[in-house]
């Protein structure tokens, strides 16, 4: 089973499936630079080296450091890379995160991530989380608002569900939707189908579950055996074989692991070997 690299973010941004997710290069809990700053730039430059063409970031990583480094290290961007943020969450301090969606603070941070980035327009805008204390129709009409004014190219949400997903669709195109999915964590598999159905990019985060999917499901490191490959990289397969419209980010702050993961994407699954791993979590 090949699966196929490119994806058409927005119908019009083609990008490999294979993309990067920046949040590990900043400091303990999400707070502050990188502790090892050099290393960091070492990630994102080879990255893009790899053939990389989707990096994602928030203005709630660092807060901001995270966008800062990205364009210290890659400004000015290829021009075929799509930097990918999110805004509507603020943070009180390391490992809390507050959403936080009323329009103007929206705006606001929108604006503040094109100074960090260094661009006039940004391609992917994702709102961070819903805030429930914000009527949900507001917080899509101020996504609309930052299109409409070609401030953001791409709409974006994250951890929506399917009846969310389709309300926002009332009031702004979204492009696409970041929702923790993986082999062991499929609530969102509605949410996915419609991604797929309607040509909306889905964009898990956690997509081998912090690791330990090598741990809770054998079947994973058995067939990691079979390829020569590493457990990460058989979750991360399965993610690409599972749905066309998944775009993959996985994160780290190492070239080593970076190589490994962006390698995934080169893996064949059998039909055989994408059954048993289908079967770790019937939906």
């Amino acid at each position: 089973m090949a699966v196929p690299g490119t994806f058409a973010l927005g119908g019009d941004l083609v990008v490999g499936r294979s993309g990067f997710g920046a949040l590990r290069l900043t400091g303990d809990g999400g707070w502050g630079p990188p502790a090892d700053p050099d290393g960091a730039r070492a990630v994102l430059r080879r990255a893009v080296e790899l053939g990389v063409r989707l990096i994602d970031t928030a203005d709630a990583y660092g807060p901001g450091t995270n966008e800062e480094l990205i364009r210290e290290t890659l400004h000015p961007y290829p021009e075929d890379l799509v930097i990918a943020t999110k805004g509507g969450q603020c943070r009180p301090g390391p490992f809390s995160y507050v959403p936080l969606g009323r329009p103007e603070y929206l705006r606001q941070q929108a604006e503040l991530s094109l100074r960090r980035l260094g661009v006039d327009r940004i391609d992917l805008y994702q709102l961070h989380r819903l805030d429930p204390t914000v009527p949900a129709v507001e917080q899509f009409r101020a996504l609309a608002g930052l299109r409409a004014d070609g401030r953001v190219r791409h709409v974006g949400l994250s951890e929506v569900t399917v009846e969310e997903l389709e309300l926002a669709r009332e009031h702004v195109p979204v492009a696409s939707v970041q929702n923790r999915y993986n082999l062991t964590d499929r609530k969102h598999e509605a949410v996915l189908e419609l991604c797929e159905r309607e040509g909306i990019a889905f964009i898990p985060w956690h997509p081998v579950g912090k690791g330990s999917l090598a741990r809770e499901a054998g079947v994973i490191p058995e067939i990691a055996a079979e390829l020569g490959a590493t457990a990460s990289q058989v979750a991360l397969a399965w993610l690409l074989h599972r749905s066309p419209a998944i775009l993959l980010i996985p994160g780290t702050s190492s070239v080593a692991h970076l190589e490994e993961n962006h390698a995934a994407a080169e893996l064949e699954l059998s039909d055989e070997q994408y059954k048993r791993l289908d079967a770790i979590t019937p939906v």
